[in-house]
Order: C-alpha cells, then structure tokens, then sequence
C-alpha cells in the first residue's frame, strides 16, 4: 500500500484538544464545569456582585439584543426595563414572564437609580437621552454601559468620562465589532506579528437592510452612526490613532439627501507608522450585511469575510449557490453583543480593565468630526485631538 509508512497513532494514545479558536467549545467547557474562564485578573469576586442586577434603558434596536442576552445570561440579573411604550413593555413581559415591578415608565424611572441592588445600567435610548442617563446612573454610583455616543457633542462625552473617573465606576461605550470572535482574533494575529509592520487596512461596511428614514434623522448622520465602528476597529488593530483622514460622500437616495445625509461614503487614514487604511460604507446592501476587514504587511495578510447562516452548498444546472450573508447586525455580531455584555460584567467584578477607554471613544469622535470636515472641504484634513 502507497500509503502505508504514514500510519498514525491510535487516536486512543493522544490527548486531543480543541484549537484556540474554537471559542464555543471552550465556552462549553466552562459551562460544563470543565474549565475555567481565562480572565486577566484571578482574584475571587465579591458575593454581591457573583451576579450583576442591571437596569435596561429601551427596547430599541439594540436594546431588544441586550434584553435576549441579559435573560439568557448566568452572570446577570433583569431588575428594570424601562421603556416608553407600554405595548412594548407588555409583550417582553409575556415573552420573558417578567413581573409589573420590573416594567417602568420613563416618568417612574427614579426608583431604578435610587435601588442599591442595581449594580449597572444599560443604556439603548435615542442618542439625545445619553448623556442625561449617563450621569445619573454614574451620580447614583452605578456602572453604566452606553450605546455609542455617550453624548452628543465632545464636551459633554468629556464630563460624562471625568464624572466616571470622580466617582469610581466603570464607563463603556459599546463598540461591539471589538467583541467579535473573527474580528477579535484577528486583532491579536496582527498584534503577535503575524503579517509584520502592517501597511494597509481595509473596512467594508454596508447596511441591510436599509435603515427607516425615522432612525436615520436621530442616528447623528453616517460618519457619526456608522463610520466610528470601522475608525474605531481600524484604529484598535493598528495600536494608534490617524494624524490625517480625506473622505467622500453622495446621498444616492434623495430620502437621505433630504434630511442633509450621506448614503454612500469612501475614506482614507493615515497613521503615524505610515499604515494607510481604507473603507467603503453604504445604508443599502441588498445582497445582505455586508462587513470585511483585511490588513496587509509584507509577511502576509489576513482578513475576516462575511458570515452566512450556514455552510451549506445547493448544485443545480444554474451553478452553485449558498445562503445570502447574514441579513443584518443582530444575526451578524450576535456573539459580539454576548461577549461585551460578558466584557462588561468583568469588569464590574474586578476581573478586568476597561478595553474601551475614554481615550478611545473620545478620539474616534474627533476623527468621525474631521471626516465630516473632509467631506465639506474636499481636502485631506489634519486630525487634531
């Protein structure tokens, strides 16, 4: 037989073990009691805080992934949801069998931050009630997580940091594409040397659907709602922040030129290393949710593509077909939102620092601010934080 001399072991001789990327089965393990999380720091955590009592803000878009996460979690307790419509707060509660006290108006919601048992807030309201809730929640001595922005303009995201460094208590501000498993791993493959001094990055972000005209008069305008994911991304797999950026904008759809918005953007960053980034970002992919990274250095590149819902391959007379990508981002970064929600319970039991740090949050707002500037001026515009 030709291939006789590569007989191996007996598979019953050697320790098999999943590979470092298979992150769901290592989440298996732990939940099996097999193995342990890996958190960077091994102290035990405090009785009062083995499980964290939160309060969430909205049943919006993302605040509707927070509620399934937060119910489906170990590691967290629902006290509050509070929500302006009643129609709302009525069919979460058959869904999740949650009891009247833990519906609350707006109006009523006082009693969530006056609750010692409330540990942390979660915060998923229009852009314009954050900085409002930030605040409060950080003066009654509660962690807050936020859905970016933290706050409309620069000088108040600024207060609501330095109130969160006065009082002691952690401020995220939900940048949930760092929590993705791919997109995640790639950063530490880039971070390890893996393709050497890096020289380009490259985002693709395109919407699916298309966002209602109603969501996009309040989302803060594309560079602002959309773009600070990709700076934000590119910027925490270079390690550094860009000194100059040049974009470019067109509303194809006059519904988006109406309300003074752009639709279709391209743009360029460069960094102190002399890395050059690039991304191309729509409101309307029709073929799905468009999201790809790749960075390039002359030892290799490496890149992270589209999901689909699974790998599966129809052959017919007409080709070879598969499932469109994920339609949109509640499918797309489903882990993503798992595992900041999991990122941010770390952190409120002492188990790690915060990974997005005002510092970062702060200066993607600036970069967001230049790239608007860039677009009016039609220059190239020097970043100045």
């Amino acid at each position: 037989m030709a291939t006789v001399n590569y007989t191996t072991p007996s598979p019953f001789t050697e320790k098999q073990s999943a590979h470092v990327t298979d992150y769901r089965h290592q989440g298996y393990l732990i939940g099996a009691g097999l193995a342990t999380a890996n958190k960077k720091y091994n102290k035990p955590v405090p009785e009062d805080l083995k499980v964290v009592n939160v309060a969430l803000f909205a049943l919006g878009r993302a605040g509707s992934i927070h509620l399934k996460n937060i119910m489906s979690s170990p590691r967290m307790c629902l006290k509050y949801v509070v929500e302006v419509s009643r129609a709302k707060l009525k069919a979460v509660a058959e869904e999740w069998r949650l009891a009247e006290e833990q519906l609350v108006n707006p109006e009523n919601d006082e009693k969530v931050f006056k609750d010692p048992s409330v540990h942390a807030l979660i915060i998923a309201t229009p852009t314009y009630l954050h900085k409002d809730l930030v605040m409060r929640g950080l003066q009654a001595g509660k962690a807050v997580f936020c859905e970016k922005p933290i706050a409309e303009d620069m000088e108040d995201t600024r207060m609501c940091y330095q109130l969160a460094q006065k009082v002691g208590r952690p401020l995220l501000c939900a940048f949930n594409r760092r929590f993705d498993p791919s997109f995640s791993h790639l950063q530490q493959e880039v971070h390890s040397g893996a393709v050497g001094r890096v020289q380009i990055v490259k985002t693709v972000a395109r919407d699916s659907p298309v966002p209602s005209i109603d969501y996009l008069k309040i989302s803060g305008g594309i560079f602002h709602d959309c773009a600070v994911h990709d700076i934000d991304l590119t910027c925490w797999v270079l390690g550094e922040y860009p000194t100059h950026v040049f974009a470019s904008a067109t509303a194809f759809l006059p519904e988006v030129a109406a309300i003074n918005d752009y639709d279709t953007v391209a743009f360029t960053m460069k960094f102190p290393s002399g890395a050059l980034s690039m991304t191309d970002l729509s409101r309307n992919a029709v073929y799905g949710y468009d999201q790809r990274l790749e960075v390039f250095g002359p030892k290799g590149m490496v890149a992270a593509g589209n999901e689909r819902p699974f790998p599966m391959t129809a052959s017919t007379v007409k080709g070879e077909t598969q499932p469109p990508v994920y339609h949109s981002f509640p499918s797309r970064y489903q882990q993503g939102y798992i595992r900041e929600l999991d990122h941010f319970c770390d952190v409120i039991q002492g188990l790690d620092d915060l990974s997005v740090t005002a510092e970062d949050t702060l200066r993607v707002t600036t970069i967001a601010s230049t790239l608007e500037k860039s677009v009016i001026s039609g220059k190239m515009e020097q970043v100045v934080y």
